[in-house]
């Protein structure tokens, strides 16, 4: 083909032009390449955890950490500032392996090395958004007796929301937010800061003191509680009016008969080291994450270690009574969970439970076919039996045949009233012929039940919201002396907790005994995870 010498003068440049759009399909290619590396990367490292594998599936394997842009790195910097402060929850920070983390992200290199360390950092915001928001134990493995249902969010949606969200904002909002968590914070911080300045000073050196008393070991006394908050500095040596004050606010702080008399469990709660507290708190702080849930505008408070019962409206604490709790045996320690009240039974029928019936009545009628005579037989077509006609001596507590009931009267093991939230652990609050049992200051005697010391008044709070007259209405049902059962209109909440630490709006801390242990299996179980004191302190 002819050329012109035009078209050889045009030709280098067509040639530049050629090479430089081959350089940048080159170069195109090579960026597609790492992309591509990269998501086969994030695929890989999340495909062995479902929840981050649909995450990322969602999201077309595109990061949320790894980029150089402003959005990521602050996820970035929320996330370790988020460890930093987990150990003021009580949590430990080398749980989340941040001295790993940080080395994985300085040597992060290639398409597959940050598509590892995109998974690795949404692992650990996993773990510590849980870790926050509903504790980092499993509260059935701890101890099966508390079976409250934890109230675990989404993986995903932790992704998502964490994705979409401020980051900072997102960490702020994952711990209880209510006046509870706050003051048990509070109390945590002031513990740790008498704990570096050597606690509450030497122990009081005698098993018991009393009024009037002086020396060194109402020194001794004296400052333990002034350390403790619960008097002014002082420099008396005797045991005065304002040093009995000061012990009868101790001994209605922590659960003892408030008599302003040192007496031996007054002084043995006293010498208790402020370790001890702060090992308290940190167990209190976990569970409350377990309750991490609003616990209804209006709800029913079971402390099982304070004995009471309490109606609570708006965070405010509007009825309150004594309670009998479980005795402290394998079959009848009442468990911890939350439910839903639906109805109270007036006048109600004890139908005793198959374990009372076949571990503590059927040898007593084996001995004497006569005894519990206050129970009723019935078979299981409901009818009632004659004793007469029973050879007891034939069964055992596997073929044993029938129920027992005791008909509503005064004596009724239920007494007059029984509060209901239907539960398979059959557990409920009612009345009780034994009034004198809430006389006692540690009141563990029930088969799992809580028994209530002012279960009528009880009644009239809860019917308040539903009835103009509400005693007169329960007592006009009360008299018909028939079983009667009457539904609240709107169900109220019901949570039966186990605290040996409480706050109040106004007040000292409270604290009580670990009446079943299970405070002290909880706190082993978190060393096992990684908490002790030296890690929360810093």
């Amino acid at each position: 083909m002819f050329k012109t010498a035009a078209a050889f003068r045009f030709q280098p440049f067509i040639f530049t032009i050629f090479f430089a759009v081959a350089g940048w399909l080159a170069s195109v290619d090579a960026a597609t390449a790492q992309v591509t590396a990269y998501r086969q990367a994030v695929a890989e490292a999340a495909a062995r955890d479902s929840d981050l594998s649909a995450f990322y599936r969602a999201n077309d394997y595109r990061g949320i950490w790894t980029g150089e842009g402003a959005d990521d790195r602050a996820r970035r910097r929320a996330l370790f500032e988020a460890i930093d402060l987990a150990e003021a929850h009580g949590i430990p920070r080398a749980r989340y392996r941040e001295q790993e983390l940080m080395t994985m992200i300085r040597s992060a290199r290639t398409p597959r090395d940050i598509g590892t360390l995109e998974v690795e950092l949404s692992k650990t915001m996993l773990r510590l958004a849980r870790d926050l928001q509903t504790g980092i134990l499993e509260p059935a493995k701890v101890d099966r007796e508390i079976v409250r249902k934890v109230p675990y969010r989404s993986r995903v949606s932790y992704m998502t929301n964490f994705a979409n969200s401020n980051p900072r904002g997102f960490f702020r909002g994952l711990p209880p937010r209510n006046a509870e968590y706050a003051r048990l914070l509070k109390e945590k911080l002031r513990l740790e800061v008498l704990l570096e300045q050597g606690g509450f000073g030497p122990e009081v050196p005698t098993k018991s003191l009393k009024p009037g008393q002086s020396g060194g070991a109402v020194v001794a006394l004296r400052n333990r509680l002034v350390l403790m908050g619960f008097m002014p500095r002082s420099a008396t040596q005797t045991y005065d009016a304002k040093l009995a004050q000061a012990v009868q606010a101790f001994q209605a702080a922590h659960g003892l008969v408030a008599d302003g008399d040192a007496g031996a469990s007054t002084i043995a709660e006293i010498n208790k080291p402020v370790e001890a507290r702060l090992r308290s708190i940190i167990v209190a702080m976990e569970r409350e994450r377990w309750i991490n849930q609003p616990l209804g505008d209006r709800h029913v408070l079971v402390n099982l270690t304070d004995f009471s019962a309490r109606i609570v409206d708006h965070d405010e604490v509007t009825f309150q009574t004594r309670a009998v709790i479980g005795r402290n045996d394998s079959d009848r320690r009442s468990p911890e969970f939350s439910d839903v009240m639906e109805y109270m039974e007036i006048n109600p029928t004890w139908n005793v439970p198959r374990s009372i019936t076949v571990k503590e009545y059927l040898p007593q009628m084996q001995r004497n076919r006569n005894a519990a005579g206050h129970l009723k037989l019935y078979n299981s077509r409901g009818q009632q039996v004659n004793r007469a006609n029973v050879n007891f001596n034939a069964y055992t507590a596997r073929t044993f045949p029938f129920a027992l009931k005791q008909p509503p009267s005064n004596r009724n093991a239920l007494g007059l009233v029984k509060f209901m939230f239907p539960n398979k652990y059959n557990i409920y609050l009612h009345d009780t012929p034994a009034k004198s049992l809430f006389q006692r200051n540690k009141r563990d005697f029930s088969h799992g039940c809580i028994r209530l010391q002012q279960p009528f008044e009880f009644a009239y709070e809860l019917l308040k919201r539903q009835e103009s007259d509400a005693k007169s209405y329960f007592h006009r049902v009360l008299n018909t002396g028939q079983q009667t059962q009457v539904r609240l209109k709107k169900k109220v909440p019901v949570h039966i907790i186990y605290r040996t630490v409480f706050t109040q709006a106004k007040g000292p801390v409270q604290y009580r005994n670990d009446v079943y242990g299970r405070d002290a299996r909880i706190w082993n179980a978190l060393q096992q995870a990684g908490v002790s004191l030296a890690a929360v302190r810093g």
